[in-house]
């Protein structure tokens, strides 16, 4: 982010000078043909100073590839911090003074923010077209002890959403997925901590459903990427629009395919599953930390293991880590303490998955590198996928308790989160420290 502060400085004198001359408050600029935000589809407009901040701020952001921007009101100063490849830095440091102004400013831009409520937390987003790229932000505001925080989620709709062979899938679990999703009815699930790329994921999944002679519909909490050919749905908890309510809605919309955002309670679990039971194909989330703990937490929301066992067809779990930089990255022998490690890690997989498998004499740490200063690039998602089959079944009926269940996927072939870094490292992805992580 070279060059940030010093192009933000000449702005920030000019806003500062109108500041003591009280030129500028929290109205500024109200004039949308000024605005130059999409709505209209007008390229970022750099007159008023304000303006250019955050027009500057947001040009940067998308440049540098920042997943989230963060502004913060502190004691003397206010931070900008953008979040990339999943980890915060601090880009520019405001003088507190300029706080107000800029929050006005996000705040009209999205068209729905009011700018006098400063006590609650607020939602909104907009549209900018920067350098030829179409980028959602999605804002949210939080009311601190020094005026309110502001986050904005970027959403890249030029990229829009990966294809299944992007996200960097074994084949094994490529053709596990695929025949999931091409099955007529029965429950997908995708289990993994805020942030791990679920909902990507889901996306990517849908892309392949035949869109065009299928009714295909979600309910999402937001909204990220538009799918030509899906009628999305954003719930509204405030109004009483809720997953449950929405999805009692969608099964009279005669869907073939429901996506639910997340199944956060029991009323939603169990009417994704009746839906599945009746002949719709349903994905969605839920918060587990592996595959195998999907079955154990729907039984912990109260479903029962009887109607888990013939609609439950595919349960994931992910995580996302760093990607190791192309030009960069450290050999390291896999022998002595290392090796033992990783032999005790794949001990319990049967033969002939092993042998499946293509094991190196190497894995790759992070380095400096001229390209990646910290020897890493971008995320990459590694996976766990589980397939249901009748001696699955048969131990959700019996004994379903997560040890007893991973003994069974065991002897499938299953591959944990953990393994699936470890033969990543091994092929040059992703840095062998981020096995540590999982």
């Amino acid at each position: 982010y070279k060059g940030l502060t010093s192009e933000v400085s000449k702005s920030l004198t000019d806003l500062e000078s109108e500041l003591k001359k009280g030129k500028i408050t929290e109205e500024e600029s109200k004039d949308k043909d000024e605005i130059g935000f999409m709505g209209q589809g007008k390229q970022i407009s750099d007159d008023a100073p304000v303006t250019k901040i955050v027009a500057t701020i947001l040009r940067y952001a998308t440049d540098g590839n920042a997943s989230d921007i963060h502004i913060e009101p502190w004691r003397e100063n206010v931070k900008v911090r953008f979040r990339v490849d999943g980890i915060m830095n601090t880009s520019l440091i405001l003088p507190l003074k300029v706080h107000a102004a800029l929050v006005a400013r996000i705040k009209i831009l999205t068209n729905g923010m009011h700018l006098d409520e400063k006590r609650k937390p607020q939602d909104g987003r907009f549209t900018a077209r920067i350098e030829g790229r179409k980028i959602d932000f999605r804002v949210s505001t939080f009311p601190t002890y020094f005026g309110e925080k502001v986050v904005m989620r970027l959403l890249d709709q030029e990229k829009g959403v990966q294809k299944l062979d992007d996200l960097g899938m074994s084949k094994r679990n490529l053709d596990l997925v695929r025949k999931a999703i091409n099955k007529s009815y029965g429950l997908i699930l995708i289990s993994g901590p805020t942030g791990s790329g679920k909902t990507s994921t889901l996306y990517s999944m849908l892309k392949e459903v035949d869109r065009e002679h299928q009714n295909v519909l979600s309910l999402e909490d937001p909204i990220e990427y538009n799918i030509e050919g899906m009628s999305q749905s954003q719930v509204q908890a405030e109004i009483g629009y809720t997953f449950a309510s929405g999805l009692r809605t969608t099964l009279r919309q005669d869907p073939d395919v429901i996506m639910v955002g997340e199944i956060r309670d029991k009323e939603t679990a169990e009417l994704a599953i009746q839906a599945a039971l009746t002949g719709h194909l349903v994905l969605s989330t839920i918060h587990t930390n592996s595959a195998t703990g999907v079955i154990p937490r729907l039984i912990d929301m109260g479903i029962d293991p009887y109607l888990i066992a013939p609609t439950l067809i595919l349960a994931m779990a992910q995580r996302l880590t760093l990607g190791l930089c192309p030009t960069g990255g450290t050999e390291v022998p896999i022998e002595g303490s290392l090796k033992i490690m990783i032999d005790k890690q794949f001990e319990d997989l049967p033969q002939k998955y092993i042998d499946e498998i293509e094991f190196k004499d190497k894995v790759y740490n992070a380095s400096d590198s001229p390209d990646c200063p910290k020897g890493t690039r971008g995320r990459v998602a590694v996976i766990e996928v589980m397939e249901m089959d009748h001696d699955l079944e048969n131990i959700i009926l019996k004994n379903p308790i997560e040890s007893e269940i991973k003994k069974v996927v065991r002897e499938k072939g299953m591959l944990t989160m953990k393994e699936d870094a470890i033969i990543k490292s091994m092929h040059k992805i992703i840095p062998f420290e981020e096995v540590n992580s999982l």
